[in-house]
């Protein structure tokens, strides 16, 4: 049976301010400025499109031609977007700034009206997930919202993979993350969750933290990324963790590398993979996607047909 993944999540439009030189947060900075579009369950799911996934959005976006024309894009990826709704700020505006190597250097964020999806997941929740076969969950968007997919994912017997946003439900209900067959987040994220330090210690030490967190909050598997470093993984049922590096990739763009990485990560899954070889997924796929100036990898298809480990894993 053919994996179909259901991505529920927000749809943004990012306006992406790119530094020349060093850049100075109290200067005048010459570059260039792009709208992309983001949002982590619409990155998500353009990126699982890209790969060659049967993938299923259920998110909504502005009622006008910034919403189309999102829409538009996703359908040439190859997305299901029957369960995409115009909605009355139905999208958020992510506006950043990367400096001249290409890694984030601040960033403020308009959250879309989550009514909207509220709304959608009640009327079209059940029709989307009855014939998915898995679930990727943005888990940041509201508490009512969460609790409702991983119920409905429940119902329907559908492991989730699970990724923030803000941390702003899960930080509140940590409870959540039991429900979880996977969780993906970076080493910040991890550090606030955990109440552990993240930053400068070894990778034994980061794993070590690593189960005693998942095995105290109960998701079966947990990754954390650690930006140019690679990430560090545990699942707690297999008993397997471990260290994977980073791939060489020419940096243009870091913003959309976590949700690129939790997309590959959940691709492989799907497709059965262990999570020792899923995140070696997640990694290439983040690779490709920072040397991108989108926040998706519109060519993943044809990088894998020329990649060793896709072939040998049975994933082309």
């Amino acid at each position: 049976m053919t994996p179909t993944l259901a991505v529920i999540g927000n749809a943004f439009l990012d306006l992406k301010g790119y530094a020349l030189h060093a850049y100075d947060p109290v200067g005048k900075n010459v570059g260039d400025v792009r709208f992309v579009h983001g949002g982590v369950g619409r990155n998500v799911a353009a990126n699982l499109a890209a790969l060659g996934g049967a993938t299923r959005l259920l998110a909504t976006v502005d009622d006008g031609a910034l919403g189309r024309e999102l829409v538009d894009r996703l359908d040439a990826l190859g997305a299901d977007t029957g369960f995409v709704r115009p909605a009355d700020r139905g999208m958020g505006m992510w506006m950043a700034i990367l400096d001249a190597a290409g890694n984030l250097a601040g960033s403020i964020s308009r959250q879309p009206d989550f009514a909207g999806l509220a709304r959608l997941l009640e009327d079209a929740g059940e029709e989307a997930l009855r014939d998915a076969t898995h679930l990727v969950l943005s888990v940041d968007l509201t508490e009512a919202i969460t609790r409702r997919a991983i119920e409905l994912a429940q119902r329907f017997d559908i492991p989730v993979y699970g990724l923030p946003n803000n941390l702003q439900v899960i930080g509140e209900h940590p409870s959540l993350l039991a429900s979880l067959e996977c969780f993906v987040c970076n080493h910040i994220e991890a550090e606030r969750l955990s109440g552990r330090p993240w930053g400068a210690i070894s990778n034994e030490e980061r794993l070590a933290s690593l189960r005693a967190f998942v095995d105290d909050q109960g998701p079966r598997a947990m990754v954390v990324t650690l930006g140019a470093e690679g990430s560090v993984y545990y699942d707690r049922i297999a008993g397997r963790s471990g260290f994977q590096p980073a791939f060489p990739a020419r940096l243009v763009d870091s913003s959309g590398a976590g949700d690129a990485f939790a997309a590959g990560t959940a691709f492989a899954l799907s497709r059965g993979l262990p999570l020792d070889r899923a995140v070696v997924c997640g990694a290439k796929v983040a690779g490709w996607v920072v040397e991108s100036d989108r926040n998706e990898c519109a060519d993943a298809r044809e990088r894998m047909g020329r990649d060793d480990f896709f072939k040998k894993m049975g994933l082309i």
